[in-house]
């Protein structure tokens, strides 16, 4: 990492995340705080009252409209500190996809933390859940071998009020998991979502683990915390894997 502290910023398609990293580590590094911003969002002064005098921005984005608003903001009101939005390259391990360009930074992004954190030579598979569901796999050396996509909650969801008659159920993460048997048309949306995933899920896990065996599991992203013992009784949560990995990445390239 920069002698100057990391501002980590993860953008979405449905919110920004920012961490402060200020201190080095030789592990996992964690950070001093973490801020979500919805999509209107600019930054309040209370949350500029937090960053600090100077700093290093590195950003990992999905949202090309918020990033250039972002750097913009960043270049107006801050002009003494570095700014850098990731690529691929920027992430210290083998992409084996067909288009490494097009992979999800926030996916790279999550592997590579996961990389700090799984034993070595075991693989590992990294679930993260924002607007879409994402199932990484990272092989023994490494590797990030790509995965599986599906809509996340509040997309399912949004998606299902599309259709006539169906509601626009708000979906939160829930305290705890919803009851399997819905009764009224909201509660079985929610079932059907939630348990929906947790099927996926398992399914997934269990063709990757067909060909790789000791498979690792880490859940990451707010709306996976109540799932993650569900689909794996070995799967780990652990929070902001993201912005982890951006820092990870941050300090391997010395931005």
């Amino acid at each position: 990492m920069s002698s100057s502290p990391l501002i980590a910023v993860d953008i979405g398609n449905s919110a920004t995340k920012l961490a402060l990293f200020s201190r080095a580590s030789s592990g996992l590094p964690a950070p001093d705080w973490v801020r979500l911003l919805e999509p209107t969002e600019t930054f309040a002064s209370d949350l500029v009252s937090l960053l600090p005098a100077a700093a290093t921005w590195t950003v990992a984005s999905v949202q090309r409209d918020s990033e250039q608003r972002l750097a913009k903001w960043v270049s107006e009101h801050r002009p003494h500190d570095r700014y850098r939005q990731l690529s691929y390259r920027d992430f210290a391990l083998p992409v084996r996809v067909d288009q490494p360009g097009r992979v999800g930074i926030d996916r790279l992004a999550a592997a590579t933390a996961a990389n700090v954190l799984r034993d070595p030579g075991r693989p590992a598979v990294v679930v993260c859940a924002g607007s879409a569901v994402t199932i990484n796999l990272i092989a023994e050396d490494g590797g990030f071998e790509g995965g599986a996509i599906f809509p996340g909650f509040r997309m399912g969801a949004r998606a299902l009020a599309s259709a006539d008659l169906l509601p626009d159920v708000l979906f939160q993460s829930p305290s705890k998991p919803p009851p399997v048997l819905g009764k009224n048309t909201e509660a079985a949306i929610r079932s059907g979502l939630f348990w929906g995933a947790v099927g996926a899920v398992r399914e997934i896990l269990e063709r990757y683990g067909e060909e790789h065996r000791r498979l690792q599991v880490f859940v990451t992203g707010g709306d996976l915390e109540r799932l993650a013992p569900l689909v794996s009784a070995e799967a780990q949560f652990v929070p902001n894997l993201v912005l982890v990995g951006i820092a990870v990445a941050s300090a391997n390239a010395r931005v």
